[in-house]
């Protein structure tokens, strides 16, 4: 429980009992928590905040309002009358699509965090909470955004949730969140942050360009957690070899995490010879094709095998491209377990030990029972809001998402984030990844940065962090501690 908790200031609201007449509801409680041996009051607000889009007519006159959604959030900020020119606030997101805020939020952004143990030691359910020493509340007041169909976030009365499931709509509503959000909390003068993890980064990177175009509100920094704004990376299709080339790298992390390699060898140095073997021998056998020769299809195949713990015959019955479903089922198949997408530390049993591929991921289901547990309880018994929805953690509920502006061509969020940073060359930007993670592999992100065609001068405006961990690794307590001290440094470097 946290040090002090002083729910008595705590009053609960219920959310309106009138949805065709939506409004407001949120609850205000008082805590208190202790980072770096110094004692921090916080507030935190939590409710739902109603989305409204001005209507008009056929001359264009505005006919008044209408309420679109309502979208949950909780909104921490630091007591002690800070001067909001001075104090940053940072707003965070998931990915999914379909994911509420909850991963970062408890994981490593907020004062309370969730107990879950890690790799080959989780704790089992009932889980717990404590407080989080490695918050970035201490640098910055934070507000973890739902969208709309996540959490409590609903359409309203009328509305069609479908409309908000796609790429633009959602950049619209979350950036308009945000937009309101500022504006009533008095913070347009305020330094102001992103952070977004998975799918939150592809949405990160369009709202730095729709948040500037739309609404003239400029950024300080971007964080962006287990990154993919190109997603030709990591989309396994005939012909199209780059996957491949830029999973290759975490193949070889997860065989040395998993023993699956020969020699004694650190991490380092097999991740610099995969780094080295991918973008060159690799790659370039690949691009051949039916031309590549047979003595150097063999040696390729040998050197594959030797950095991936895979067979050399396996390798060669798959064409020397050998799919992110088809290693994950493959690498461990002697012991009987797969590995994780999210996470290959992480290993499964599945049914069928002989199958093709792995029947889940372990390690989406290592974390979903506790931090759905964390959340459901947090936000009734310390945040005092409640209701009576279900809330939505990860749900399916958006799909099929639509991507219709990228119609016969791969999803780029790129070019907007590139575009962003030359209208403003102050913005910053840190990249973090995690060597075990296949959902947003480390080596596929460094070939979309590869590929930014940022300017030269504004190359300095970009940092890169790795973890020994997953996607979300701050699961991995030393990789929760670096990854918290490299988010407040980057906070502090960009407001210079």
């Amino acid at each position: 429980m946290p040090a002090q908790d002083d729910r008595q200031d705590a009053a609960p609201r219920r959310e309106a009992p009138t949805p065709d007449v939506p409004r407001d509801a949120v609850s205000v409680s008082h805590h208190r928590v202790t980072v770096d041996g110094r004692e921090l009051a916080y507030t935190v607000t939590a409710g739902t905040m109603v989305l409204v889009e001005e209507k008009h007519g056929k001359d264009g006159e505005s006919e008044g309002m209408k309420s679109r959604a309502q979208v949950f959030f909780v909104a921490y900020a630091l007591d002690g009358g800070h001067d909001p020119r001075t104090r940053p606030v940072t707003f965070s997101f998931n990915g999914g699509p379909g994911s509420s805020s909850v991963w970062l939020h408890l994981g490593v952004l907020g004062p309370r965090r969730v107990v879950m143990g890690d790799a080959g030691a989780l704790t089992g359910p009932p889980y717990d909470l404590t407080d989080n020493e490695f918050t970035l509340l201490a640098d910055s007041d934070l507000v973890f955004i739902d969208p709309v169909s996540t959490g409590y976030s609903r359409v309203t009365n009328g509305e069609k949730p479908g409309e908000f499931h796609g790429f633009t709509r959602d950049i619209e509503s979350v950036g308009d969140f945000i937009r309101l959000w500022v504006s009533r909390a008095g913070r347009w003068l305020s330094p102001k942050f992103l952070v977004g993890e998975s799918y939150g980064t592809t949405r990160a990177a369009g709202l730095s360009g729709y948040l500037q175009q739309r609404h003239g509100l400029f950024l300080n920094g971007i964080m962006l957690v287990s990154s993919i704004l190109d997603f030709s990376t990591v989309d396994f299709t005939p012909g199209h070899d780059l996957p491949y080339v830029v999973h290759l790298p975490t193949q070889a992390a997860t065989a040395w995490y998993h023993g699956a390699l020969t020699g004694d060898r650190s991490l380092t140095d097999v991740l610099a010879a995969a780094e080295a073997f991918a973008d060159g021998e690799y790659a370039a056998a690949l691009h051949l094709g039916s031309r590549l020769d047979n003595a150097t299809r063999v040696a390729v195949a040998r050197q594959y095998a030797d950095l991936s713990g895979l067979s050399v015959d396996f390798i060669q019955r798959c064409d020397l491209r050998v799919t992110l479903a088809r290693f994950r089922k493959e690498l461990l198949r002697e012991r009987g377990v797969s590995v994780g997408r999210l996470d290959s530390r992480f290993t499964g049993l599945d049914r069928d030990s002989g199958g093709a591929e792995s029947e889940f991921d372990p390690s989406m289901s290592a974390i979903l029972g506790p931090y759905s547990a964390a959340m459901n309880h947090y936000v009734r018994a310390e945040l005092a809001f409640e209701s009576d929805l279900p809330y939505e953690i990860l749900t399916a509920r958006v799909r099929p998402w639509s991507y219709k502006e990228f119609e016969n061509r791969h999803v780029r969020v790129s070019d907007t984030l590139r575009e962003a940073m030359h209208h403003n060359p102050h913005l910053k930007v840190l990249v973090a990844s995690g060597y075990y993670d296949f959902a947003t592999p480390y080596h596929a992100t460094r070939h979309t940065l590869d590929h930014l065609a940022l300017h030269p001068s504004l190359r300095g405006n970009v940092r890169e962090t790795f973890y020994e961990a997953g996607h979300m690794m701050y699961v991995h307590q030393p990789s929760l501690e670096a990854l918290a001290r490299d988010l407040r440094e980057f906070i502090g470097w960009a407001r210079e």
